[in-house]
């Protein structure tokens, strides 16, 4: 056998309580068909690899570039998908046979056997395609076992579905007998897992068109239920709800945050193809230059132990992400206990940065006087670090804080007034 074949199939298994039956399945088709078979759901990412033993095991010429990519990454690129789907897939009933296309980075050709139930494709199982290759009564026996595998997904999207909606109503709940009920029909649905430590992560701003955008929990490493929920004016956040081993060890939650990042990069792109741009022909391993848009931050909140506090917890990772996005200093991921005097600041109401002193600093003709009185706060009013941090003279800096002294009315030399300057220009990036 491949000698990396075991190392593949252990990357290509899922966190779903699903996965073994998946497994169970492929393997089934790999052995009735004697070909390596591999399960995708609809989005092509990868749900379980099948090895199948025999003298002529797999080599690495068998996997070519875009076969590698998906079943280590768990997961193939948009313009892959859309090359494939352009062979007719997503709406056939019957094995697709799928040429060799060396330029594309598919050096064997394929038979996707499309996964369905009720008329929908909810994913693909792929064959590498040989010589003389399946018969067709073998194929029809594969279709077969395709269509148990179409009920369990749709089984598995249904309890996720179910777990997001109850999700979704512990966050929105207003607090108080509502919320409780909203927790228990939760801690119900988990069962239980749901008496384990967890935290809450809030990706914003995440580029989803509707509350059902929200992609797999399979998709997502240690994720438990995720939900859509309103950010701002007309914006989503994504509320995950991630399982971890202690209160103690983050990283189950940073690994989830970093997975979030890339599937908001990858929506963003594809939104972007689909608005202005269309990906070359045959170009499976590029998607070509995308638009800038608004990049997305992940916010963790504090572990807790048990659902109870779930609500404080999300708006720990919501406030995690506004100050991610806020000060890049945070990074892209940022954690409720590393914000600093964010955790304050975030909890102030909107209105708290219109303060009428402060007020005539932040109009845009003033931009430039509100970042200098801002930098000179945050090296503790010391002259010489701020004009080299701003890379002017001291007599420029000096004449800069003299006029916001006369903008703003403050004295900067009495501590309070530089604490209420400092707290409003940070609360004006929020």
């Amino acid at each position: 056998m491949y000698e990396g074949g075991r190392e593949l199939r252990e990357n290509a298994r899922v966190t779903s309580e699903f996965k073994g039956d998946y497994q169970e399945l492929v393997d089934e088709i790999s052995e009735l068909l004697g070909v390596p078979a591999t399960l995708e759901n609809r989005d092509f990412e990868l749900i379980a690899f099948g090895a199948y033993d025999s003298e002529g095991d797999l080599d690495p010429s068998a996997l070519d570039p875009v076969r590698t990519r998906s079943i280590l990454t768990r997961r193939s690129t948009a313009a892959v998908r859309t090359w494939f789907e352009g062979f007719g897939i997503t709406r056939a009933a019957a094995p697709v046979r799928i040429p060799p296309t060396p330029e594309a980075g598919v050096y064997r050709g394929r038979i996707c056997l499309p996964v369905r139930h009720r008329g929908v494709v909810l994913g693909y199982v792929w064959l590498l395609d040989s010589e003389p290759g399946p018969t067709d009564a073998q194929l029809a026996a594969a279709m077969g076992v395709a269509g148990r595998i179409g009920a369990l997904l749709a089984d598995e999207a249904q309890a996720g579905a179910g777990l997001g909606r109850e999700l979704r109503a512990v966050l929105v709940a207003e607090g108080g007998w509502q919320r409780e009920m909203a927790v228990a029909e939760l801690r119900t649905a988990l069962g239980a897992r749901a008496d384990g430590p967890h935290t809450l992560l809030c990706a914003a701003p995440w580029p989803a068109a509707a509350p059902d955008d929200a992609p797999s929990p399979r998709t997502v490493p240690h994720a438990t239920a995720l939900c859509v929920l309103p950010w701002g004016a007309a914006g989503h956040s994504l509320a995950v709800l991630v399982r971890l081993r202690s209160t103690d060890t983050a990283t189950p939650a940073l690994t989830a945050a970093a997975r979030l990042l890339k599937e908001a990069e990858e929506a963003r792109s594809a939104a972007a193809r689909g608005a202005g741009g269309r990906p070359a022909a045959g170009a499976a391993g590029s998607a070509g230059p995308v638009p800038a848009v608004q990049d997305c931050a992940v916010g963790v909140g504090e572990a807790r132990t048990g659902l109870a506090e779930l609500g404080a917890v999300w708006q720990e990772a919501s406030a995690a992400a506004r100050a991610a996005l806020a000060e890049p200093r945070f990074g892209p991921v940022a954690r409720w206990a590393d914000i600093g005097p964010y955790r304050l600041l975030t909890a102030l109401p909107p209105q708290a940065s219109h303060d009428r002193a402060v007020a005539p600093l932040l109009t845009p003709a003033h931009h430039e006087l509100a970042r200098t009185a801002e930098v000179y706060l945050d090296h503790a009013g010391q002259a010489g670090r701020t004009a080299t941090a701003l890379g002017v003279h001291r007599q420029t800096l000096y004449y800069r804080l003299s006029r916001v002294e006369q903008l703003t009315g403050l004295d900067l030399d009495d501590g309070e007034d530089r604490l209420l300057l400092h707290m409003a220009l940070k609360r004006a990036r929020l």
